[in-house]
């Protein structure tokens, strides 16, 4: 599919939309909209008591406070997937992890969205709090993964981002055994 006629829509801190013509493969041509979005991270941090620290957030586009697992989008494009989620797990948690595992990699929302995540189990837990941005107000909620399993089934986790962290956790963790 040959496109044309790039034209951008909207641009904010993070993303940017635009709008362009495809020429698909039957000879017709349609306009696409799609958003340019920054890399982003998820992580899955574990303290010394092996619970998972979620953060607690209220989200405007949901009208709600969701339970997430830390994650954030890069400060630019040349920042390294590990610097951004040892910057994001400080901001948010208080913590920085001496030991990073990258569980999973991929995008998110092809369909109209180029963001592509890392997730991180996150370890070996240190205090070294960071100034957390400016319009996130967070309250950190320890875990077990095994409650984390059962709200999940019970549909009480709705962040899709924090129900996947959960998934590639627990298939880490069993497949240690």
């Amino acid at each position: 599919m040959k496109n044309k006629n790039l034209r951008l829509m909207y641009r904010c801190k993070i993303f940017d939309v635009y709008e362009e013509d495809v020429a698909l493969p039957n000879g017709k041509s349609i306009k696409q909209t799609w958003i340019d979005h920054k890399p982003t991270v998820a992580i899955i941090p574990i303290n010394e008591k092996n619970e998972i620290l979620l953060v607690k957030q209220y989200r405007v586009a949901v009208k709600k406070r969701l339970l997430e697992i830390p994650a954030g989008a890069f400060n630019d494009h040349d920042e390294t997937p590990e610097v951004c989620a040892q910057r994001e797990l400080a901001e948010e948690t208080g913590f920085r992890a001496d030991k990073m595992i990258c569980l999973y990699e991929g995008y998110l929302l092809a369909g109209y969205c180029n963001e592509y995540m890392y997730f991180f189990l996150a370890s070996a837990l240190v205090y070294a709090p960071l100034k957390p941005d400016e319009d996130e107000f967070i309250e950190v909620v320890p875990k077990k993964l095994s409650d984390l399993e059962a709200m999940l089934k019970k549909g009480e986790i709705t962040d899709t981002k924090t129900a996947l962290g959960i998934l590639l956790t627990s298939n880490y963790f069993n497949n240690l055994k």
